[in-house]
């Protein structure tokens, strides 16, 4: 599928290349664009859909899809991180405790892709994405009851928190250089935990998800293989979406829709990880 144009490769051949244009490589903006509006709504990056897209639909090797989704991911979660900021939807110091550990999961996340077949890493990332959908699922119910019984839930930065920041972000790394999906799920997962209002959910997740990003891919320009020509197609029209979609944000009010918008994002997530892994 791939013919090399132009490319720029080290002593072992790894490589950063610009593949042959394809007609259906014009569907990429609006997929690009579709993602980076959702991506900046629910506070992810898109990459948890690129990868599974790239694979699916248009035949993209793994390992290119895993390195190619996280570069076309950056620019989504810079876009978004900004206008989350200007919004007041970011809490810098939670966001610092998942970023910190995020980028050790990062590293030691990049180098596992380069251990794994394109059908074992297909097949795991189908895995994580039912397993995260069930623990976002079951973290739901606990609140509702914890809710129903009247627990009061303490507000600051208590050793709980800060301990439960640094596990989901280290995961949340470790999925960001393993799969490239930006670790959205396991940071979202974590903020949900700690029970952080929805909208600094979205934010903080963001500006989480580019850090842990930006440490990843620069652990994939060593080890991996990244399609410039599926990044341009891809990327251009995610900003797009992000900007619109951080801007959006701010202006609607969520209320009651927070548990539907958490239990309709872990159906996507099991749906994905269902195709993946039957396909």
């Amino acid at each position: 599928m791939v013919t090399l144009l132009t490319w720029i490769s080290d002593k072992k051949g790894r490589m950063i290349f610009h593949s042959a244009f394809e007609y259906s490589y014009l569907w990429l903006p609006l997929v690009g664009f579709i993602i980076g509006l959702s991506a900046a709504m629910i506070g992810g990056g898109g990459g948890f859909f690129f990868p599974p897209i790239l694979i699916l639909f248009f035949k993209v090797p793994a390992q290119i899809a895993v390195a190619t989704s996280l570069a076309s991911t950056l620019p989504i979660c810079l876009v978004g991180s900004l206008g989350h900021y200007r919004n007041g939807n970011i809490d810098l110091r939670m966001g610092m405790v998942f970023g910190l550990a995020g980028i050790i999961g990062a590293l030691a996340g990049a180098s596992l892709t380069g251990l794994m077949t394109a059908e074992q890493l297909k097949t795991a990332f189908g895995v994580y994405s039912i397993l995260i959908a069930f623990l976002m699922i079951l973290n739901s119910y606990r609140d509702k009851r914890a809710k129903a019984k009247g627990k009061i839930f303490k507000d600051g930065y208590t050793f709980g928190k800060i301990s439960k920041g640094s596990f989901y972000g280290f995961a949340g790394g470790i999925i960001t250089g393993t799969f490239g999906t930006s670790g959205t799920a396991p940071v979202l997962a974590g903020l949900f935990a700690i029970r952080m209002p929805i909208k600094l959910v979205v934010g903080t997740s963001m500006m989480v998800i580019f850090v842990n990003t930006f440490s990843a891919l620069g652990a994939h320009f060593l080890i991996g293989e990244i399609d410039l020509t599926l990044v341009y197609f891809l990327a251009g029209g995610a900003m797009i979406g992000a900007f619109i979609g951080s801007r959006f944000l701010g202006r609607v009010k969520i209320g009651r829709a927070e548990g539907p918008i958490k239990q309709w994002f872990a159906i996507a997530m099991a749906t994905f990880g269902i195709i993946l892994i039957i396909s």
